[in-house]
């Protein structure tokens, strides 16, 4: 057998889709701590038991390893801030987060769709993690979708189900797919477009298009949904979704244009121009938004993918 590359590992295991958590407790001194986790199941229901996996390498690991009492919560949708602060933030992570107690003083992050009051149960060392059990001595929820996580990006469940339209009579996908920090654009009689496809009935989206952009000599990954709107005069349904190109064939017909040219190009429809445009926009300020509407009016969700 070949050595196992960590790094390729860790990948694999990012495969996995999971939801994602925020755990927290109390420092002897009572300073709160928490940190960011997809690592978290259920465990038992007679008795109520969680667990989390901790890993040794957290600046708070002592603190959860010798904890009493801990919480966890169930992220929603809207959360990926939390996520973030929780995951990487140096400073103190909630004087930058709304946040309350339970009866037993452990702090709770606002707005999860749920969360767990509990007692330290077990903690099993499990290699560079400890694996902390927990019996759950309470917990509350409340209705709403969870944040998603998978290949090392948050997702939102609810907007991908958006992105495809039963009642369409044509469901368009397409790819804003970056390539060596460029965005690749097809050139058209009519103007630019993004490389797209038509979605049969009974094929995925996603599938559908990674067929198109192979065609097109790109091999490609997905990431979030970047824009999904409805043109009713066409009866069209339309979804945009960010991609990071790995190959593209040096005979793929594909124009390859920095951030900050997109803006002035000719595009071939109204709508794509107005998304390219704010797609500009956001890639000079680090933060992307997903478009949820139709060709008029709609409402923009914060995405966690930065540019």
């Amino acid at each position: 057998m070949k050595p196992i590359d960590p790094k390729e590992l860790r990948g694999a295991f990012g495969r996995f889709m999971t939801g994602v958590t925020v755990v927290t407790t109390r420092r002897a001194d009572g300073t709160p701590v928490g940190f960011t986790a997809n690592s978290f199941t259920s465990v038992s229901l007679d008795p109520p038991l969680l667990l989390v996996c901790l890993g040794k390498f957290l600046s708070s690991y002592d603190a959860f390893a010798e904890c009493e009492q801990f919480g966890v919560s169930i992220l929603e949708e809207g959360q990926t801030d939390v996520a973030n602060t929780f995951a990487g933030y140096k400073g103190d992570r909630f004087a930058k987060t709304p946040h309350d107690f339970d009866a037993d003083g452990i702090p709770f992050p606002v707005g999860a769709l749920a969360r767990f009051s509990c007692k330290t149960h077990q903690t099993v060392p499990a290699g560079d993690h400890v694996i902390l059990i927990g019996e759950v001595i309470g917990f509350a929820q409340k209705p709403g979708q969870g944040l998603g996580y998978a290949d090392g990006q948050f997702f939102s469940l609810a907007r991908e189900r958006s992105a495809r339209d039963p009642a369409a009579r044509v469901n368009i996908a397409g790819a804003l797919v970056r390539h060596k920090g460029r965005v690749l654009l097809e050139k058209t009689p009519v103007g630019y477009r993004l490389p797209e496809c038509s979605v049969p009935d009974k094929t995925g989206f996603r599938k559908a298009l990674q067929a198109t952009l192979q065609y097109n000599g790109v091999s490609a990954s997905f990431g979030a949904v970047y824009s999904v709107f409805d043109d009713a005069g066409a009866s069209t349904h339309f979804a945009y979704l960010l991609a990071q190109a790995s190959h593209v064939a040096p005979d793929a017909k594909l124009t390859a244009v920095p951030p900050e040219e997109l803006a002035a190009l000719t595009y071939a429809s109204p709508p794509l121009a107005s998304m390219m445009a704010r797609y500009a926009r956001e890639c000079a300020t680090g933060n992307l938004n997903c478009y949820l509407g139709d060709t008029m009016t709609g409402e923009i969700h914060t995405l966690s993918e930065g540019v």
